[in-house]
């Protein structure tokens, strides 16, 4: 069904005139009886009994006249959400960040929340390997990882922060004497790294191979307290980064020492697929997390 015609035949209706109607529309009379006969050829019967300048309906013009009406509002309502969209005056957007990486969003989530207040924002926790997995799938447009991701990924990113990647341990650490430690300074020594799904553990394990060393793990967890608690009971060195060590509250007897390797350093970014179509949303999150210095919540 033509929504023209429908739109003409319910002004001519409110107006009781094809005139007025006309007049209304800004088109001319003949314009207007030519969609109300179209309509009333399409649906099969008259809808409307023409009387001098008046008009009045038919049974079955009083119901085109009523669910009509509905339809040209729900199309006004279609419209105006597909506006509301554009101009982020709606809409929700779901990002994909780590466990170790989601204590430090908040501030940029409030931002974004505060920039656009009636779009709903939901963070999905999962290992930055997963993510990248559940964005390339379409489950998610855009997620936080750790960088770099293979070039041959299909995935875009943009870097937000970079930050060293510290030894932690006890004065007991094989390391402990030494002021700029390597990955090859931790040959043999025992170590606790986070679960094979985080993408630091990924990045972590090609720096040992280029650095020829074979890693020694006895413990692997996805709770960074869990590995920093076996770190501070002398059972191995945890691989931390930087800003998390940061924010905690570590005793004065744990040592604490920068990997002096900027390669392997964490960086953290997002990920998205460029040629999959981006809501609004995606994109406006995007733009907020561009905006000043990298992570200025780090």
């Amino acid at each position: 069904m033509d929504l023209r015609a429908l739109r003409y035949f319910v002004e001519t209706v409110r107006h009781s005139s094809f005139t007025h109607a006309a007049e209304h529309l800004c088109v001319t009379q003949s314009t207007v009886s030519k969609m109300v006969r179209q309509l009333e050829e399409e649906i099969g019967q008259p809808l409307l009994i023409r009387e001098g300048r008046g008009v009045r309906l038919t049974d079955a013009g009083k119901i085109v006249f009523e669910r009509g009406q509905e339809a040209l509002g729900v199309v006004r309502s279609l419209t105006q959400d597909v506006a509301d969209l554009s101009g982020l005056v709606r809409g929700e957007v779901t990002v994909g960040i780590p466990p170790m990486v989601n204590l430090f969003f908040p501030p940029l989530i409030k931002r974004f929340k505060e920039r656009y207040p009636q779009i709903k924002f939901h963070a999905q926790e999962a290992g930055g390997q997963v993510i990248e997995q559940r964005v390339l799938a379409g489950e998610l447009e855009v997620g936080v990882t750790v960088l770099p991701v293979p070039a041959d990924s299909g995935l875009t990113s943009t870097e937000l922060g970079r930050f060293p990647i510290c030894l932690v341990g006890t004065p007991a650490s094989s390391w402990f004497r030494v002021e700029q430690p390597t990955l090859a300074t931790l040959d043999q020594e025992p170590l606790l790294m986070f679960s094979e799904d985080y993408a630091l553990t990924k990045r972590l394990r090609t720096g040992f191979i280029q650095a020829g060393v074979e890693p020694v793990i006895v413990a692997q967890s996805g709770q960074w307290d869990f590995l920093l608690s076996m770190a501070m009971a002398g059972l191995g060195t945890a691989l931390m980064p930087e800003p998390l060590l940061k924010r905690l509250r570590l005793p004065a007897d744990v040592v604490i020492r920068p990997l002096c390797e900027p390669e392997v350093s964490w960086r953290v970014g997002q990920v998205w697929v460029p040629e999959r179509h981006m809501s609004h949303a995606a994109r406006a999150w995007l733009a907020v997390c561009a905006e000043g210095s990298a992570l200025p919540l780090f």
